[in-house]
């Protein structure tokens, strides 16, 4: 079930209603919003439930026996097992056939047949979502950071209609206690719920819609058939198109959990604005960015292991990272374009860090050596001062380095992008080379011009402005907030495209 249809409006209307009717039954509540939930899930195929169940119950039980198991060992044990068992779901259903095709090739050339059958896997929508939230559940039981839930809550923390198939990640320790909490209908801000819900299905329906139709699929489809500006142009929108889409689903998924009394983390923070690789993997996706962190980066060793092997982490959590996208070499040439770029900034940052904490330090050294007439050399010691090069290493970027390092940043990450949208290689090559072939742009319309630069744009306006707006549409009147909504709908009707396409995101 899409967002952005009448299917999923009927649905929220009788959900929504029903929640707030069963709210002083927790226990009927949690049944209805498990079966809501499964109802929104097998929608597409209702064999995805079944799978959904089996997740819910490998994590259950994982982090029990983790938790309760008298020996350490066996707690370990059970834990291990509980991952793998995550991670081999994933693997079948998301890397079967990228593994037995590769597996086919490489012994093709050797000579000797495939060992393995090439299957078509139906690849089921959002499993790497809610097998990460598994995984960190199960995680989190066993270092003592939540207590395991009741089986219903733990079914309800993974199947959660709002974040099932495309996020964010939710914690357990995030979501878990408002299940247990009583939600009070008169605290709910419908305003901002009411915002976000608009601006997502603007950003989905209008703006990644018409720049994927206008330019982005035409470019990367033949990009042999493309100049130079409309190339450059496609990618750009591009970086656009995909933002657009995530974050629009991300804010529908946290305005539609605020209606039913939910808090989710946020998940984008203006990530174009980013004037380092640190700084945009701080800002986009952020729940995936500080799970990575905490189950993968930190368990490697993190930074606590010089910088070479802090090096060596940081590209193993982004490959990981990579292929977590989908299961090809093209994604994980993508992550280990961001880990090298991570690691090199890294590297770079515990070099000035070193080189400043030796300016700073007031060396002790021999001045002049005086020597008397009559009597033996002498040497006078001196503190010697730091050097002028420290001042400048501490003193704030102007705003002319700021906005170098914003383009920069912003250049680097499109260029990933081009990894990440290409099929192939051969597909991504083809694109960056077209780079250089001069030529007609019939697809550089104003339109598509206007709404690339109006998109980026709007990611500097300052976040207390839009906080302010909001506040005012807070003040109005529920007949002129209703007239508002309604308008924007309206509105977003008429400039989308007929029928709507799922999300970038469902397909990881």
């Amino acid at each position: 079930m899409l967002f952005p249809t009448t299917d999923f409006a009927v649905f929220f209307v009788v959900v929504c209603t029903a929640s707030w009717l069963l709210r002083p039954w927790a226990r009927a509540w949690k049944w209805m919003i498990l079966g809501a939930s499964y109802v929104f899930y097998g929608w597409w195929d209702w064999r995805f439930v079944l799978l959904l169940g089996a997740s819910t119950i490998l994590n259950q039980a994982g982090a029990l026996l983790a938790t309760r198991l008298g020996d350490q060992r066996w707690r370990r044990r059970a834990l291990t097992a509980t991952i793998l068992g995550n991670v081999a779901l994933l693997a079948w259903f998301k890397y079967y056939g990228f593994l037995a095709v590769n597996v086919a090739n490489a012994l093709h050339r050797l000579g000797l047949g495939s060992p393995l059958p090439i299957l078509q896997v139906a690849l089921p929508v959002g499993i790497s979502f809610f097998t990460f939230m598994g995984i960190s559940y199960a995680v989190d039981c066993y270092r003592g950071t939540i207590e395991p839930a009741t089986w219903l809550d733990t079914a309800v923390y993974l199947a959660f209609f709002p974040h099932l198939v495309a996020g964010p990640i939710v914690r357990g320790s995030d979501l878990l206690p408002q299940l247990r909490r009583r939600r009070d209908p008169r605290r709910i801000d419908a305003t901002r719920a009411g915002w976000l819900i608009l601006a997502g299905l603007a950003k989905k329906v209008v703006v990644s819609s018409f720049l994927a139709r206008a330019i982005v699929d035409p470019v990367f489809a033949l990009p042999h058939r493309h100049s130079a500006a409309e190339v450059l142009v496609g990618i750009y929108a591009y970086a656009i198109q995909i933002y657009a889409d995530f974050s629009g689903y991300t804010d529908i998924a946290i305005g539609v959990a605020l209606l039913l009394g939910f808090r989710f983390p946020e998940n984008f923070n203006a990530p174009y604005t980013a004037t380092s690789m640190r700084d945009f993997w701080h800002r986009w996706h952020m729940t995936l960015s500080s799970w990575l962190r905490d189950y993968v980066y930190i368990p490697l060793g993190g930074n606590r292991q010089g910088r070479w092997r802090t090096a060596r982490n940081i590209m193993v959590t982004m490959l990981l990272g990579g292929l977590w996208h989908g299961a090809g070499w093209t994604f994980a040439a993508w992550g280990a374009l961001n880990g090298g770029a991570l690691a090199l900034g890294s590297l770079r940052r515990d070099r000035r860090r070193a080189q400043r904490a030796a300016a700073a330090r007031e060396v002790l050294r021999p001045a002049d050596v005086h020597r008397g007439r009559d009597g033996p050399a002498t040497a006078t010691l001196t503190m010697a001062p730091a050097p002028p090069t420290d001042v400048a290493a501490q003193a704030p970027p102007t705003p002319g380095r700021v906005w170098l390092a914003r383009l920069a940043t912003f250049n680097f990450v499109c260029f990933g992008w081009v990894l990440f949208r290409a099929e192939s290689f051969h597909s991504a090559l083809t694109v960056l080379s077209r780079l250089a072939h001069p030529g007609p742009a019939p697809l550089v319309t104003p339109l598509v011009l206007l709404t690339v630069v109006v998109a980026l744009a709007s990611q500097y306006v300052p976040s207390d402005a839009v906080a302010r707006m909001q506040r005012h549409l807070s003040d109005l009147g529920a007949p002129v907030q209703g007239a508002i909504l309604g308008s924007g709908l309206y509105v977003i009707t008429l400039l989308g495209p007929i029928g709507v396409a799922p999300f970038i995101y469902y397909r990881f």
